[in-house]
């Protein structure tokens, strides 16, 4: 299974649009926050389900849920926003949160840079920022999972052209 990852797009369809062009096909999206609810535009430019969590720009969190736990093809991804556990580079807290949820992913925006390690057993990943990169160029990720293997996320950048 092929999921995009997007985080932090801020209202910006033009992002939106840049990665919906870039990704190619995906079988469902992941929206980790600050603007979560760019996710009903998502959904319908790409057809697919999108999964969205809100976070602290997202004129407050009424408006949907702040965490969200899913099971993919046999793998379990736990998503939150990130500024409830993440400070600058130390994401600590975030780890001790997915061992609690059993997640095999976790999946974080908040910080505006692409993450993808392994700690704790669990592969922590933030795909960076559709439209307010902190470094370079704007950035979404893929997570590929499947069923009895170990799941892969990869960081793509965006041609802003």
């Amino acid at each position: 299974m092929r999921i995009g990852v997007i985080s932090d797009t801020h209202g910006s369809k033009r992002a939106i649009d840049r990665v919906l062009a870039a990704a190619g096909k995906v079988d469902l999206w992941l929206h980790a926050g600050d603007y979560s609810q760019d996710a009903p535009y998502l959904e319908e430019k790409s057809g697919v389900p999108v999964y969205a969590v809100c976070g602290n720009c997202d004129l407050y969190e009424g408006r949907g849920p702040v965490e969200l736990v899913t099971k993919q093809e046999g793998v379990t991804i736990a998503m939150v926003h990130g500024h409830r556990y993440v400070t600058h580079s130390r994401w600590d807290k975030l780890v001790y949160w997915g061992l609690e949820k059993q997640a095999d992913v976790v999946i974080f925006g908040h910080i505006h840079i692409p993450v993808c390690e392994k700690d704790e057993g669990i592969l922590v990943v933030n795909p960076g920022s559709a439209a307010r990169p902190r470094y370079g160029a704007p950035t979404y990720g893929i997570l590929q999972v499947e069923k009895g293997k170990e799941p892969a996320f990869f960081v793509h950048e965006i041609d802003e052209s």
